[in-house]
């Protein structure tokens, strides 16, 4: 299917919530307003909500303890069927369902302590317990179906059956638009073919959210039962981590669907993925966190255990180092989390790009942080668990977590595409006042009128960028030795506006392409953000302890911030545009000689044309 790049911008821009009906503290800071009072003191559950989440957590802790062998897990590919049984007898499959449905009704924050909880004991079963529970049938039906959908699936769902969320083709990611699925009326049903990628517990699913064309009408979303007659797993893939997931190409030839399985409106499927994962995204920043405080919890042991030249490993300013980073940075990504968690559960605030940021910054540090534990571990950071227990040592899975928390970085929107994503709505309020005026195909009385206007916002917007709190030095004294950091976030929040400003006026509709840019000032802001939710969570705990991790942390990223403000306008961004125009033009090919390409052969892209499955069915039921 071939769509070009402005009919793809435009479904992408067709699926984004245009309205912000909410206060948005991410929205503020990129607009150059640090709204500390939107996240302090940040809202917190009801006793009730930590009594039910405390004795979930409790009995979930019992049974990962004395059930769950991550050993086994890897060694098998595959999460034990008693395990599995296990989780869902206890009602971990129902955790965010609500107990009128059979669920457990667990807040966000609870839910993302359960899932670091699992996601240490094993990766592969928190993002199992992740991808059905966020983005599977229980989220997108929770919000957008039906009432007689949600008495229909969701006791299913709390019950055990597990959920997919099929998006993905072999030739479409990102780009929607070019989605080649379809679903055909027919009578009182739907019929469906395509094949989809990567279906994250696609192999064992009960229930398929599925994303299909329907012509004429746009993309839709369609709960599909998982054994349907025409629907053949035709293969279950594997990774460099999360062995234990059980991921698969599916292909649908002539699956009949009924219409009363549409979630929502007929061509409103994107729409609801992207609010779906508003909250959903906020799962992979609890795996990242967890899997961040397992990272510290080995490294300060094995750094006090480990002797070189006659003092532990730790106490050596190099090691010394990384610890100290490891440790700020499972402070920081937790309080991240809970702040995001916290403000999704009070549903005062519009989150999607603080969720957003959560999920960036934390599968990028995160990964950071386990690439610095194999470090410190050295050859026994690189060496498996198992390898070590057969000569007689502790078995410790630094490689393995390294390998399990790479997805994270590509899981549900990759680092790049979350740069765009954020981006989008960073500038929001330029384009929106912008308009006409860097719309190509605007008449000249067009862009006369939308330059007035803009004019008159930027009257009035701008002057509000020069001086603020961040200047006076009794702003936040309220917050004592953190406060200067809270004053640098503030300054650099005006700052980063500014430039935003600046970068408009200079490239105007061309700005979109400065993708490298783009990238920079939202990592600012996620360094901003993050260092005001462990500032905040400092200030709410009252822990001296506490304040000396936030105080670190920030110290780290403000030196991060200063270089990103640097890169925005010294780099080599477009000398390095030009050189790999050059490599894919083959100008050096020659380089490339001296190898031997050891891959095997076969197309680039998997053929996805739709026809019958001509593959043995390896989709596996699990017991209930």
């Amino acid at each position: 299917m071939t769509v070009d790049e402005r009919a793809a911008r435009k479904v992408a821009e067709q699926a984004r919530e245009t309205r912000w009906q909410r206060p948005s503290f991410g929205k503020e800071l990129f607009l150059g307003h640090f709204r500390l009072d939107l996240i302090h003191p940040h809202p917190s559950g009801t006793a009730e909500d930590r009594a039910r989440g405390e004795a979930f957590l409790e009995k979930l802790r019992k049974f990962t303890e004395e059930h769950i062998d991550n050993a086994v897990v890897e060694r098998d590919a595959q999460i034990p069927d008693d395990v599995l049984k296990g989780l869902k007898d206890l009602g971990a499959f129902g955790m965010k369902i609500k107990p009128e449905y059979g669920g457990i009704g667990l807040t966000q924050v609870y839910y993302n302590k359960a899932l670091m909880l699992l996601g240490s004991a094993n990766p592969a079963i928190g993002a199992m317990l992740s991808a059905h529970q966020s983005i599977g049938v229980p989220q997108p039906v929770a919000m957008f179906g039906s009432p007689e959908q949600k008495q229909e699936f969701l006791p299913r769902c709390a019950k055990g059956e597990i959920t997919a969320f099929l998006l993905t083709e072999p030739d479409v990611g990102s780009d929607p638009a070019r989605l080649g699925t379809t679903a055909t009326e027919d009578g009182d049903d739907y019929v469906l073919n395509g094949v989809k990628l990567w279906t994250t517990n696609g192999v064992v699913a009960d229930l398929l959210v599925v994303m299909a064309q329907v012509p004429g009408r746009g993309i839709t979303a369609f709960v599909v039962e998982g054994d349907a007659e025409g629907i053949t797993v035709e293969n279950r893939n594997a990774f460099m981590g999360l062995r234990g997931l059980e991921n698969g190409v599916t292909r649908f030839h002539d699956v009949r669907v009924p219409k009363k399985n549409v979630i929502g409106k007929e061509g409103a499927g994107l729409k609801i993925a992207l609010a779906t994962l508003n909250t959903g995204r906020l799962s992979l920043p609890a795996l990242c966190a967890g899997s961040a405080k397992w990272c510290l919890k080995i490294a300060r042991e094995w750094s006090g255990e480990r002797v070189q030249w006659g003092l532990p490993v730790g106490r050596h300013e190099a090691i010394a180092g990384k610890i100290a980073y490891i440790a700020a940075t499972a402070y920081a990504l937790e309080a991240v989390l809970d702040l995001s968690s916290e403000l999704a559960d009070a549903g005062s605030h519009d989150i999607r790009i603080e969720a957003a940021l959560a999920k960036l910054y934390a599968s990028e540090k995160a990964w950071l942080v386990a690439d610095e534990l194999v470090q410190v571990r050295g050859g026994r950071g690189y060496e498996t668990a198992e390898s070590q227990a057969a000569r007689g040592e502790r078995g410790i899975a630094a490689e393995q977590v390294l390998r399990d928390l790479r997805i994270n970085r590509i899981f549900e929107g990759s680092t790049e595409i979350m740069h765009l994503l954020i981006a989008r709505e960073a500038v929001d309020a330029h384009l929106s006042v912008a308009g006409d005026i860097i719309d190509p195909d605007a008449d000249r009385q067009a862009k006369v009128k939308a330059a007035a206007k803009a004019g008159g916002f930027y009257a009035k917007w701008f002057p509000t960028l020069i001086v603020g709190k961040g200047q006076t030095p009794v702003g936040y004294t309220e917050f004592g030795p953190l406060a200067k950091h809270l004053r640098f976030v503030e300054r650099s929040a005006r700052k980063l506006a500014r430039q935003t400003f600046y970068a408009m006026s200079r490239w105007q509709g061309k700005m979109e392409r400065k993708q490298r840019f783009l990238s920079r000032i939202v990592d600012i802001g996620a360094e901003l953000f993050a260092i005001s939710a462990a500032c905040v969570r400092a200030a709410q705990d009252q822990n001296p302890n506490s304040r000396a991790l936030a105080d670190a942390f920030a110290r780290q990223a403000r030196i991060r911030v200063d270089e990103l403000f640097e890169k925005l306008w010294k780099n080599t961004d477009d000398s390095d545009q030009v050189l790999a125009g050059q490599v894919l033009d083959g100008a050096y090919t020659w380089l490339e000689d001296g190898i031997v390409d050891a891959s095997t052969p076969g197309r680039w892209i998997a053929d996805s044309a739709h026809r019958e499955s001509t593959a043995a069915n390896v989709h596996r039921p699990t017991p209930r």
